[in-house]
């Protein structure tokens, strides 16, 4: 679990702990020199690092030709760079990672809030699968127009994952479609998309 001192000095004011916490521990990494490099729908092993320099030699290797991810909140630094003096060791230092990866999952979930029209639980979750994929409702979430921070966010309710969980599908049941969805995003050429976009604007690494 992040450390609640950590969470408030670095993650994005507008999302609550709680929902910090949810999102860590549901599309981040515990290691924070992780790194992750997946093009359309394969994902390399590739070796643990044990170093910023060795996690950002990884992270040079595929930039411009996968998706990579990296740290705690596995930021999409792959996602639009393909110039690697884009991309320096900072993207590892823990409390940068989650700032620059909490703000752009704050995105992402009022994204997702707005086309709800409310803060629901099943925003959180279509939040954290936008961010895993990059898409939502069929398009490249990382490029939507931010509706600001008038969207209410809520927190995450574990009892609604529990209570009013459906029950489990049985062998001949219809798959989930929205498991078709993601499966069809991954499979897509992630250097094919119209994806240029400069995300260094999210979170400025130097803190004050």
């Amino acid at each position: 679990m992040i450390d609640a001192a950590l969470i408030e000095q670095c993650a994005d004011p507008s999302l609550t702990p709680a929902i910090v916490e949810e999102f860590i521990a549901a599309a981040g990494s515990e290691d924070p020199l992780n790194v992750t490099v997946r093009a359309g729908s394969k994902t390399f092993l590739v070796p643990k690092v044990k170093s910023p320099e060795e996690a950002m030699k990884l992270v040079q290797d595929h930039l411009g030709k996968a998706v990579v991810r990296v740290g705690l909140t596995q930021y999409p630094v792959g996602i639009g760079v393909t110039d690697k003096s884009q991309v320096t060791a900072d993207v590892f230092d823990t409390c940068n990672n989650i700032k620059i990866g909490t703000a752009l999952f704050a995105r992402v979930y009022r994204v997702v809030t707005k086309w709800y029209g409310t803060p629901v639980q099943e925003a959180f979750e279509d939040a954290i699968e936008a961010y895993q994929t990059g898409y939502f409702d069929g398009e490249y979430v990382f490029t939507a127009k931010d509706p600001g921070e008038s969207v209410d966010l809520a927190a995450p309710d574990p009892a609604a994952s529990v209570e009013g969980a459906p029950a489990p599908e049985a062998d001949n049941a219809s798959p989930d479609p929205r498991n078709e969805l993601r499966q069809q995003l991954w499979a897509q050429d992630p250097n094919k998309a119209d994806i240029g976009v400069d995300l260094s604007g999210i979170g400025d690494f130097n803190r004050e």
